[in-house]
């Protein structure tokens, strides 16, 4: 039995408004160009020394007030006199602190340089952290370093206002 076209284009109609409706409001969501991304994926670089990472610990990793950032001049991973005072009081917090499960320090840099350039000093700049803070007797079992290169700049900007807030280190933990 055959039914009428009314009801066939009616029925047809229905699902395709059922579909339009499901697909709006299970879509992704948008990434912000100023949320960090932290899933992992591509623009991201690991050092690939440590043997965990935020993602296979299940963990997001978050920032705490008790954990300052510290940043670089041009061209540099070396470690500022400003960033030993951050990095101890960091490695005081870290080591009163064991529910953080994990720290990641975040490399970063400004936007000159080539985007596998701006990679490895991020990587630098975060093992460069990362020592300091294991000389101080941080516990290095609980530190991972990622890169997001020049990827996921603080400040939006071109000039050396914006670029001097851009190359830093931040520090996220992970409670799992």
């Amino acid at each position: 039995m055959s039914r009428p076209l009314s009801q066939v284009g009616a029925w047809k109609a229905a699902v395709l408004s059922l579909g339009a409706v499901l697909l709006l409001t299970t879509g992704c969501p948008k990434k912000n160009a100023n949320e960090d991304d932290l899933s992992g994926g591509t623009g991201e670089f690991t050092d690939g020394t440590d043997t965990a990472d935020a993602d296979s610990l299940g963990a997001e990793p978050e920032r705490v007030r008790e954990l300052g950032s510290i940043y670089f001049d041009y061209d540099s991973a070396e470690i500022r006199g400003d960033a030993r005072t951050t990095l101890k009081a960091n490695g005081q917090a870290i080591g009163g602190h064991s529910e953080w499960k994990t720290i990641t320090l975040e490399g970063h840099t400004d936007e000159r340089g080539s985007e596998e350039y701006n990679l490895a000093l991020g990587e630098r700049r975060a093992n460069a952290a990362k020592q300091y803070l294991v000389d101080l007797g941080a516990p290095t079992s609980r530190m991972i370093t990622v890169s997001f290169g020049e990827a996921s700049p603080a400040v939006q900007g071109h000039d050396e206002s914006a670029w001097r807030w851009n190359r830093r280190v931040e520090f996220k933990v992970s409670r799992k």
